[in-house]
């Protein structure tokens, strides 16, 4: 899935009527196809080039799925738009619109002009949830960001001050694969001089994130480094992993510049210690999972708490 980057991730699946079914029973699959990889054929083209050329002539009668509205415009490969016009289908089924500027319904009116019945919002939600990185690039012009710690199970960070290690091997694991699926991770200056983490994947297989430190004025940098060149169109930098300690952390919930917040709570207690800090009143628990006896909690926004847009 990230060799899309810093394209959205997108599938497509080409349906006829089943000749054996009734229509409101299903159809048949006659091509599928997703995007590979930033340069290459879209998940439009490739589900096309999967129909056999005896299944042709059932395109006039098909129903093209796409979980992401088709391009309208010339990138790296012609618009999407154009070929599902020029195949002739009957009906395209959008999942949700494209946020990119250059797209933005265009797609969808260029094929509805073409006298190709189209339908918008099916499954929505979990067609944004899936590209939710590359929507808040595009819609709030800065990155996805998660903010993540490790607690005890009274809510602290360290042991008097010094690293304390909560997670277990697999846990760990699946921290180092999150950082696969982003593309960068920031800790404070504190965090870096004192534990000096490598903040790379070394667990799991992938890209390692590019290597962010805060300076002296967490507050102040939380939100000046969300306001840097990195976040712009020509580096694909999309998403954000904040780590590091408590200063850091609140520095990006009292912004309001946060997404997603994911704590891992451990059965041990310390006496003394950094509390872990304050969840904000607006997240709102999506998943908890028991894991090698520790617990990860997963918070997003609440409804109606857009994300924070970062003056230009």
């Amino acid at each position: 899935m990230q060799n899309a980057k810093p394209n959205p991730m997108v599938g497509a699946v080409i349906v006829v009527p089943s000749p054996y079914r009734g229509k409101t029973e299903g159809g048949l699959i006659i091509g599928e196809g997703y995007h590979v990889r930033c340069g290459e054929g879209h998940a439009e083209v490739n589900a096309f080039a999967s129909v056999l050329p005896e299944n042709e002539h059932l395109l006039k009668n098909a129903t093209i799925y796409v979980s992401l509205e088709p391009c309208a415009h010339y990138g790296k490969t012609p618009p999407c738009c154009d070929l599902i016009i020029r195949k002739g289908v009957k009906r395209c089924v959008v999942g949700c619109v494209d946020p990119f500027a250059e797209v933005q319904g265009r797609g969808i009116q260029k094929i509805r002009e073409a006298g190709i019945e189209v339908t918008v919002g099916v499954l929505e939600k979990e067609c944004q949830s899936l590209n939710r990185h590359f929507f808040t690039f595009h819609q709030f012009h800065r990155p996805y960001i998660l903010l993540k710690w490790a607690q005890t199970s009274n809510s602290i960070i360290d042991d008097h001050g010094k690293a304390i290690a909560l997670s277990t091997p697999y846990t760990k694991m699946l921290v180092h694969k999150l950082r696969s699926e982003y593309d960068a991770i920031l800790v404070g200056r504190v965090t870096d001089e004192r534990e000096h983490p490598q903040l790379n994947v070394r667990e799991w297989s992938g890209k390692d994130p590019v290597r962010l430190v805060l300076g002296k004025n967490a507050q102040i940098d939380s939100l000046s480094v969300l306001s840097s060149p990195l976040w712009g169109e020509r580096e694909g930098l999309q998403s954000l992993i904040v780590e590091g300690g408590r200063c850091t952390l609140q520095s990006f919930i009292d912004s309001g510049m946060w997404d997603e917040i994911r704590i891992e709570t451990s059965p041990i207690t310390v006496t003394n210690g950094t509390p872990a800090p304050q969840l904000p009143a607006d997240a709102v628990l999506q998943q908890e999972q028991f894991v090698d006896g520790n617990i990860i909690r997963t918070y997003l926004k609440g409804f109606g708490q857009k994300s924070s847009k970062i003056s230009q």
